[in-house]
């Protein structure tokens, strides 16, 4: 998979410039006269895909001009099985690419789903908006021939692990504050586009799914016995931008690409049609071990102020080596666009804000610039209710059905996280054992060497 491609695009034939895309792109990405099919500033895009999301300008399947169906199929990389209209903005798909890799018995395939996937996937099969079906998820993968069914929220717990562990660091330093999450890539790419001189105070750990990527082919390869060279890494996202992500030059481990191909939530839909599995009838199976074992606070991620729970949850039992009182911290949750939060953790304040949505990060970029930054720690998510929200869930046509969908998926995944044995990251079972046999400590060698990244300046004014 190559970041070369733009991945987000608006056809000029079927874009009718009604503008809908250019008014929900939080980075003013979109060009065009009203009227007139649109263009995209592939600079200044942050592939988030909420044009995607919000486009209701189609060809039908029956329309008469569609003569050149099956082309556009073919150049947007669907499946010729697809029967869905074909909308002017689109991201370029791999279902048809993952197709075929999953077809060859010399590749060792492997996949991840991200934590939003298990509660969004059963809406493309007729099941009400947020029905939770990860025993379904697993079950179908596996029917599609893959040799591993992994989880997106293992890596969301190594994340907990590594970002609250320098979160710590940097508190207790008073150097680089604030710090900011860096789980959302299109958050990344907008931070090394307009404030690339504020890089240092991103986290340097990768996403979730990129960790999961490097240890799929290293601790995973070496429990299966399978060269790393033979592993095909796919990943199940609910975001376009997790594309351009994998495709990163820096996200590899000792020469190897960690997620070889990310495909989205509609395009695992399309995989599992085009089979002929009769998903709403599968018998629930698990995920796979070690990989495939998470903790509550992994699962919720997928909804805004996630990672500021999760990492609350486990950043306070570090510090004060005492219980937190209250699992579910109501005060991190809601709809605004900026949340902040004082959390009383011994005899640290730790001042925390949350932001959704990247038309709303502006003036906390500038506090931070100018020093003036109250907060120690700030998770952004580009996208309006984080990754409940992504570009590449299923696709949702009236703003009643909108609101409605983001409210019940995230419910679901709150309720997930409530039914979870293990609610902290730092209890999951299997992060014990990853510690203690593969990568020693937080913050140590091999967790550096896999874990963490570095992020590049994308600023037309150096140029």
């Amino acid at each position: 998979m190559s970041n070369l491609d733009p991945i987000i695009h608006i056809d000029e034939q079927l874009c009718t410039g009604c503008r809908r895309c250019a008014a929900v792109c939080p980075v003013d990405a979109i060009t065009g006269e009203a009227g007139a099919p649109q263009s995209i500033d592939a600079h200044r895009c942050v592939v988030c895909g909420q044009c995607v999301q919000i486009c209701s300008a189609y060809a039908a399947e029956s329309a008469p001009s569609l003569a050149t169906r099956e082309e556009k199929l073919r150049q947007r990389g669907q499946l010729p099985s697809v029967r869905e209209p074909l909308f002017a903005a689109y991201s370029t798909g791999h279902a048809k690419e993952l197709k075929e890799a999953l077809a060859d018995p010399k590749r060792y395939k492997v996949v991840q789903c991200a934590p939003v996937i298990r509660v969004s996937l059963a809406e493309e099969f007729g099941l009400p908006f947020g029905t939770l079906t990860p025993g379904k998820m697993a079950a179908a993968l596996r029917q599609l021939n893959f040799d591993r069914v992994y989880d997106t929220n293992f890596g969301a717990d190594v994340t907990i692990m590594e970002e609250g562990s320098e979160l710590i660091s940097r508190v207790m330093s008073g150097e680089r504050l604030p710090m900011f999450t860096s789980c959302c890539p299109a958050w990344v790419k907008h931070a090394e586009t307009a404030a690339p001189q504020l890089l240092e105070h991103l986290s340097s750990c990768k996403s979730p799914m990129q960790m999961v990527g490097a240890l799929v082919k290293t601790y995973s390869a070496e429990l299966d016995g399978v060269d790393p060279v033979d592993i095909f890494s796919v990943a199940v996202m609910p975001c376009t931008c997790k594309k351009f992500e994998a495709g990163r030059e820096e996200m590899n481990v000792d020469g190897l690409r960690e997620v070889d191909l990310v495909i989205t939530t509609r395009e695992l839909a399309q995989l599992i049609k085009d089979k002929g599995i009769d998903f709403l009838n599968l018998p629930d199976e698990p995920f796979d071990s070690p990989l495939g074992k998470y903790s509550g606070a992994g699962t919720i991620f997928g909804a805004t102020g996630g990672v500021m729970e999760a990492a609350i949850r486990t950043g306070y039992e570090l510090v004060t080596h005492e219980s937190i009182p209250n699992l579910q911290l109501d005060f991190i949750r809601g709809n605004e666009g900026i949340r902040t939060a004082t959390v009383q953790i011994g005899d640290l304040e730790l001042r925390v804000a949350m932001v959704a949505g990247l038309q709303y990060v502006s003036t906390i970029l500038k506090q931070a610039a100018e020093g003036t930054c109250p907060y120690h720690f700030i998770e952004v998510m580009a996208c309006p209710e984080g990754c409940v929200s992504g570009g590449g869930q299923p696709k949702l046509l009236l703003e009643t059905q909108r609101k409605a969908a983001y409210q019940a998926r995230k419910s679901s995944i709150y309720r997930h996280d409530s039914n979870q044995k293990v609610r902290k990251s730092h209890e999951n079972p299997a992060i014990i054992k990853l510690y203690k046999d593969f990568l020693g400590e937080p913050l140590g060698h091999v967790s550096h060497h896999l874990l963490h990244t570095k992020f590049i300046s994308r600023s037309t004014k150096e140029e």
